[in-house]
C-alpha cells in the first residue's frame, strides 16, 4: 500500500502545483502590460451635457374615508373611475397610466383615558381610509398644467412630483462621454508634459455615472379650480465619469 499512497500524494502535489501556477498566470494577465521604460497613469474625468425635458412623471390618487372597509374602497373606486375619465379625456394614452398603489388602513379614535391619565380603554377603529394612485407620463409638457386641472376637478386629491425626464436620453449620454473622454486625454497631456513624458496609448476605460433628472418645483393650486398651476420644466443633465489608464514613454 506504501507505493500507492506516494502515488497519491505526489498526484495531489502536481495538481496544486499547477492550480498555483495557473492562478498566478491569471494575476499577472490581469496586470495592464506596458513596454519596459515606460509609466502607466490612471486619471479620471467627467462629463456633462444639459438637454431641455420632453417627458415628466408624477403620481395622482385619491383618498377617501367609509365607516366600513367596503364604504371606503367602493368610495374610492367610483372617485378613481372619474380621474381616469379625466387622464383619457386630457388626450393621456393608456400606456402612460400605471397603477402605482393601493392601500386600505384603518382610523382609530382617540383612548379613553382615566382621572388620573391612565388608558381606560385602547382606541377603537372608527373608519378605514382607502387610497388608489396612479403613475402618469405626460409626454406633452405644454399640457400638464391643465391635466393637473383636470385631476384636481375630477376628485384627485393626491398629486406628487414631477419628475422631469429625457424619454430617449441615449445622444445626450454619448455627448457627456465625449466630453469625459477629451477632459481625461487633455488631463493625460498635461501629466506627461509635466513629467517630461509623451501619451503614447489608452491602456483601459472605465464607465461610471449616467442620467440624473433633477425634481423641480411644481407649483400646485388645488384649490383653484378655475386655474391650471404653472409649471417650470427647467433642464435635466446627463452626467458620465470615466477612468483610463495611459502609457506614457519618454
Amino acid at each position: 500500500m506504501k507505493p500507492f499512497t506516494l502515488a497519491l500524494a505526489a498526484s495531489a502535489l502536481a495538481a496544486a502545483t499547477l492550480a498555483s501556477g495557473s492562478a498566478m498566470a491569471q494575476s499577472a494577465s490581469s496586470v495592464p502590460v506596458i513596454a519596459r521604460g515606460s509609466t502607466l497613469l490612471t486619471v479620471s474625468a467627467d462629463g456633462r451635457s444639459t438637454r431641455t425635458p420632453d417627458l415628466a412623471v408624477y403620481s395622482a390618487g385619491v383618498t377617501t374615508q367609509g365607516r366600513t372597509a367596503g364604504e371606503a374602497m367602493v368610495a374610492n373606486s367610483a372617485a378613481m373611475n372619474k380621474v381616469f375619465a379625466a387622464l383619457k379625456q386630457a388626450g393621456i394614452a393608456d400606456r402612460d397610466v400605471q397603477t402605482s398603489n393601493i392601500n386600505l388602513n384603518p382610523v382609530y379614535g382617540q383612548p379613553m383615558m382615566g382621572p388620573n391619565g391612565q388608558v381606560m380603554q385602547e382606541p377603537r377603529i372608527i373608519a378605514y381610509q382607502a387610497n388608489n394612485s396612479v403613475l402618469i407620463k405626460q409626454r406633452n409638457l405644454k399640457a400638464m398644467g391643465g391635466v393637473l386641472d383636470a385631476l384636481v376637478n375630477a376628485g384627485a386629491n393626491n398629486i406628487n412630483g414631477p419628475s422631469f425626464q429625457i424619454d430617449n436620453a441615449d445622444a445626450a449620454q454619448d455627448e457627456a462621454r465625449v466630453a469625459a473622454m477629451t477632459k481625461a486625454r487633455a488631463r493625460a497631456a498635461l501629466y506627461a508634459k509635466a513629467a517630461g513624458l509623451r501619451v503614447v496609448r489608452v491602456i483601459s476605460i472605465s464607465e461610471g455615472g449616467g442620467y440624473s433628472p433633477p425634481m423641480p418645483v411644481m407649483y400646485a393650486k388645488a384649490a383653484m379650480a378655475d386655474a391650471a398651476p404653472p409649471v417650470a420644466v427647467g433642464e435635466v443633465e446627463s452626467a458620465i465619469s470615466v477612468t483610463v489608464q495611459f502609457e506614457l514613454a519618454p
